[in-house]
């Protein structure tokens, strides 16, 4: 098994995932060529947490220009991770 600090780069904070927040649904940056199986192995070794569902899509390369040169962004894969009801919340940020 890979380590899973490889495999779950870091989580996406947008206002849309805040909103899945809500409803035990986090979003995390993981590595291109991670499998839902593996990615479900990650979340659960870290958080400690119970997962019921992982959903991945690949973002595609987008096209940035700097002047005339032109070139891309590099492609990247977003894990949608369902938690179940019982588990506990994920903390993102430190509260004071």
């Amino acid at each position: 098994m890979k380590d899973p600090r490889d495999v779950i780069k870091r989580p996406v904070i947008t206002e849309r995932t805040s909103d899945l927040m809500a409803l035990k649904k986090y979003v995390f940056e993981v590595d291109i060529r991670a499998n839902k199986t593996e990615i479900k192995q990650a979340v659960e070794a870290i958080f400690k947490v119970k997962v019921v569902s992982v959903n991945t899509l690949r973002m595609p390369a987008k096209p940035k220009r700097y002047g005339r040169y032109s070139g891309f962004r590099p492609e990247w894969k977003k894990a949608v991770v369902a938690l179940s009801p019982d588990s506990k919340e994920l903390e993102f940020f430190e509260t004071v």
